[in-house]
């Protein structure tokens, strides 16, 4: 139990169901959606869509998603890849007879046709009950009414407003300024392509208006996407990928995504005795940030569009995670894995939805940097990923830039299982930092005991471009060893990361987690 003397969150109990998400509107919707009828799969597509109105830097229809899911504790768990692909035209050789080391982020070039609307369409039809016209009416009310802008949002919307160009200053500021907290947001224009895909489904999105809007705004700014590219988007049922952790099996999302990483850092991890350190001590932030570096430059080596290489087999190698685990020293820093031209950054959103039934989904859905490419469609304002920039141009590599090609993803939906049953759906949000945001949070709780929620809101650290960042409730004591040992350390000015996460519990509860560290929460019924 959490000390009531210390300000916190306590975790949200529930019989009937429970969203756990980044934004309250979302949440609300959500269970709504549950009390209508509608089963968690129902919910969580209602939530997550409204999500791309209540925090549109993170998340929207011009995106991709990844879904894992079970119909009930006993049932298999499912996956589905919903991220899109290059266009067809798409070509490495152009871009480096340009002199361009990587791909551009706020260019064409970055913009992968967007998944995530097939998915839901998809999943909507195959899983859920209510329809995809009932589960997109909840966004677009709130596009067309507005939603206050929440304090997170306000914070990240005036960091990242330098991306938006052209017709997404006119969808996304406010009389040209960056909208302030409590001040309201409407997006009319996307509620009328909202409408398209209520009234003709997928194809609503994929042809037509919608997609026309989408490829002119490319094609006016040199980009070789093709009607015939959003067409033939297409979700992809996958085979989720686990591993064991002591008593807790972590399912994830195969590649395209880096869920894999998670799955190898835990490997990793599992060489030392973390219960025997302190959860918050130099010794521990060490080896994690030993182990992350070692399991980053992994992922970044072999993770691709598993239609060209599927180096799964070699990340779940224990013996691999052995070798990389006799690689760390206690007394200093190894120096930074090799460092990679392929985008990667912290903008994204999660939802997780259990329901009566304890069918549970774990969802993750994002447009990749914070708005995006920074582009968006000049009738609809659909802002387009920047995916693209999570390819390499490094010649012969699984992951380089080509056509009809799937880039390596940094976001990845989480599944517990507990004795072959599944005891919690979660997910971690931050770009990078969630394959390490996965397995910090599956040592907190099993090494350390901490509840879902405890294991959310302790402290995070975490590896990247040669220093190890630290957010500030790690002790300056605890800083300076760590700097001894040869790590540069940066006090964060940002929260890392988010994360949510709900349990299922065998004695006929749910206990929903929501990080403070956005403006969210976990609700139930």
């Amino acid at each position: 139990m959490r000390d009531f003397q210390i300000p916190g969150r306590s975790a949200v109990y529930a019989q009937n169901g429970i969203c756990a998400t980044s934004h309250p509107l979302a949440a609300h919707v959500a269970v709504d959606t549950l009390r209508r009828g509608g089963n968690a799969m129902d919910a969580a597509i209602a939530g997550a869509v409204l999500l791309g109105i209540c925090e549109p830097q993170m998340t929207g229809i011009g995106g991709d998603c990844f879904v894992l899911w079970s119909k009930g504790p006993d049932a298999p768990v499912q996956s589905l890849n919903g991220s899109g692909r290059a266009p067809a035209a798409s070509s490495a050789d152009s871009l480096r007879a340009r002199g361009i080391s990587s791909v551009p982020l706020n260019t064409p070039e970055a913009v992968t046709i967007p998944g995530a609307i097939d998915a839901f369409c998809h999943l909507s039809e195959t899983e859920g009950r209510l329809g995809i016209d009932a589960l997109l009416a909840p966004a677009i009310h709130y596009a067309e009414e507005g939603v206050p802008v929440a304090p997170r949002v306000a914070l990240d919307w005036a960091k990242q407003q330098g991306t938006l160009q052209g017709a997404a200053r006119d969808h996304y500021l406010i009389g040209g300024a960056v909208p302030q907290t409590g001040q309201i947001f409407r997006a009319p224009a996307q509620a009328a392509a909202l409408r398209e895909i209520a009234r003709n489904g997928r194809d609503g999105f994929y042809t037509g208006p919608v997609a026309e809007d989408m490829c002119g705004a490319l094609h006016a700014m040199g980009g070789v996407h093709d009607l015939a590219d959003f067409a033939s988007t297409c979700c992809t049922p996958t085979t989720p990928i686990s591993g064991h952790y002591k008593e807790f099996e972590l399912m994830e999302h195969p590649p395209n995504g880096q869920g894999a990483t998670a799955i190898l850092l835990l490997n990793i991890l599992a060489h030392f005795d973390l219960p025997g350190l302190d959860p918050f001590g130099a010794d521990r932030l060490h080896i994690e940030a030993e182990a992350a570096k070692l399991a980053y430059n992994a992922r970044n080596r072999l993770i691709a569009d598993p239609d060209v290489s599927d180096a799964t087999a070699r990340m779940l190698d224990k013996g691999f995670a052995a070798q990389l685990a006799a690689l760390i020293q206690m007394d200093r820093a190894i120096e930074d894995a090799q460092s990679i031209t392929e985008a990667v950054h912290k903008d994204t959103v999660y939802i997780t939805v259990v329901d009566r039934d304890r069918m549970a989904v774990s969802l993750i859905y994002s447009i990749f940097h914070g708005f995006g490419s920074g582009i968006a469609s000049p009738k609809y304002g659909i802002l387009l990923q920047n995916r693209g920039a999570g390819f390499t141009l490094t010649p012969g590599h699984p992951n380089e830039f080509g056509p009809g090609k799937r880039p390596m993803h940094t976001i990845i939906p989480g599944m517990l299982r507990q004795n072959g049953r599944v005891v919690m759906p979660f997910g971690v949000m931050g770009g990078q930092y969630q394959s390490a945001g996965h397995a910090r949070f599956v040592t907190n709780m099993m090494d350390y005991g901490m509840d879902p929620q405890s294991a959310i809101d302790a402290p995070r650290s975490f590896p990247d471009q040669g220093k190890l960042g630290i957010e500030n409730r790690i002790s300056d004591a605890v800083a300076a060893d760590l700097a001894a040992r040869g790590h540069v350390i940066n006090r964060l000015d940002m929260a890392l990361g988010g994360a949510q996460a709900i349990r299922i519990d065998d004695a006929g509860y749910l206990e929903g987690a929501s990080d403070p560290r956005k403006d969210g929460c976990a609700l139930g019924y």
